[in-house]
């Protein structure tokens, strides 16, 4: 298994993320920071979930507050900078090995495209590379146009938790042709162990093995009901798909949203191993 000891506090400073195969796992979608949304509601509660985070063998991880929907004109771009920066001075002070980079779970919106460039939400690992995209469960938005105003900017929508999204998960014509725009999709660990329902579960695995879901993230957000658990996703995929997919899916790609790197698809993989 990958060892997290080993990742230094001076790589979240300078922006200097860590090269593949320097071990511990990236989560690009946590609810860590205190009194944001329905994560933590203190610090005391942050440190408990950052201290679970190293217990799952997480050793970077993008805080994603919610932005937009509900908290449209709160958890703004500054502000979550400023407290992920508190946060990890507390946690080098505590000795706690996990770093922390500046995000959002942004709700889908018409205005993103200018948001981002007005410094009013996050991309991920603030890297204005990629973009953390969520969707709403009841209702069934095509979100096209907005993933290729996105796409134009060099900036690439993930969709957050899409097998937890059952008018999404029913429209597979629409989500292939949103990863043939260049959108990607994200799973939550938890659900590959049915802690969302066997509907998530059933469709959490179809994506794996249509090689749809491109990363697995936590998405958590406390130490009871939300805890992290990637190190459980990691064996579950491994013996049930394999290796590749899973240091894929949980290790590669996320480190490459973390780096700034094209994320690996199914299509590219096979096309290496063919020569194309």
């Amino acid at each position: 298994m990958i060892d997290s000891e080993n990742i230094s506090v001076m790589n979240i400073k300078n922006n200097n993320f860590p090269p593949e195969g320097s071990g511990g796992f990236i989560d690009i979608h946590c609810h860590c920071l205190a009194d944001f949304d329905d994560g933590p509601s203190n610090i005391s509660e942050s440190i408990l979930l950052c201290r679970a985070l190293v217990e799952d063998n997480i050793s970077f991880v993008v805080a994603t507050p919610h932005q937009l929907g509900r908290f449209d004109g709160v958890n703004e771009a500054q502000a979550v900078r400023d407290a992920v920066n508190k946060l990890n001075s507390i946690l080098n002070d505590l000795e706690i090995p996990v770093k922390v980079v500046p995000g959002g779970e942004v709700r889908a919106d018409e205005r993103i495209c200018q948001f981002i460039e007005d410094d009013k939400i996050l991309t991920l690992a603030d890297s204005r590379r990629y973009i953390l995209i969520e969707l709403p469960h009841q209702v069934f938005i095509d979100i096209e146009p907005m993933i290729r105003a996105l796409v134009s900017m060099d900036i690439y929508p993930v969709i957050s938790h899409v097998e937890r999204i059952p008018t999404l998960t029913k429209e597979p014509d629409i989500l292939s042709r949103w990863i043939g725009d260049f959108a990607y999709l994200q799973i939550t660990a938890s659900s590959l162990s049915g802690d969302f329902g066997l509907e998530a579960e059933r469709d959490a695995w179809d994506l794996l093995t249509s090689g749809w879901a491109h990363l697995v993230a936590t998405d958590a957000h406390n130490v009871n009901s939300r805890r992290p658990k990637m190190k459980n996703a990691y064996e579950l995929i491994s013996r049930r798909l394999g290796e590749d997919l899973a240091n894929r899916v949980c290790i590669h790609n996320p480190l490459r949203v973390l780096q700034g790197k094209d994320i690996l698809s199914k299509s590219i993989i096979e096309e290496s191993r063919i020569g194309l």
